[in-house]
């Protein structure tokens, strides 16, 4: 399968997350994206350093900018459990706008077709950095890492794309 490119439209898939009630939730990644206009962003892995330290923290800082252009939501994904995503959100207090989800099976990750086989190092499969910026299920700008590169799928790179 092709990875996910600008100007395809992005396919459905089930996503999970606990609720502001600690409830767990499945979504339709359709649900959230049907005439919005949507980044969508995933990393290799909670808690994992680039991941942690640089590209959420990104989203979260920048997110009142992307909101004053025009951005509906923020949505980040990870192959990682609802557990792990829920506690990877609490290490960001002062987030109010990026939604963690969690696809843990990476099913989504494959139906986007960005997956990255990371067994070798004892991480099975995981998702590729990325940050696709959708409008009403269209992708706008698909901008994907190679590698374990953080060079393409900023909050700043989206932004000059608004």
């Amino acid at each position: 399968m092709s990875p996910i490119a600008t100007g395809d439209m992005i396919p459905d898939g089930m996503l999970a997350y606990f609720d502001e009630n600690d409830q767990l939730q499945s979504v339709s990644v359709h649900t959230l994206c049907t005439g919005k206009k949507v980044i969508l962003v995933a990393v290799p892995g909670a808690f994992t350093p680039t991941c942690s330290m640089k590209h959420v923290p990104g989203f979260i800082e920048k997110a009142e900018e992307l909101k004053a252009k025009g951005v509906d939501e923020i949505l980040c994904i990870s192959v990682n459990d609802p557990f792990v995503m829920k506690a990877w959100a609490k290490t960001y207090p002062e987030n109010k706008h990026v939604k963690f989800l969690a696809d843990g099976s990476a099913l989504y990750t494959h139906a986007l077709g960005l997956e990255l086989d990371l067994s070798e190092k004892g991480l099975g499969i995981r998702s590729r950095r990325f940050a696709l910026l959708i409008d009403d299920l269209k992708v706008k700008v698909a901008n994907v890492e190679s590698g374990g590169e953080f060079t393409v799928s900023s909050a700043d790179e989206i932004l000059k794309a608004l």
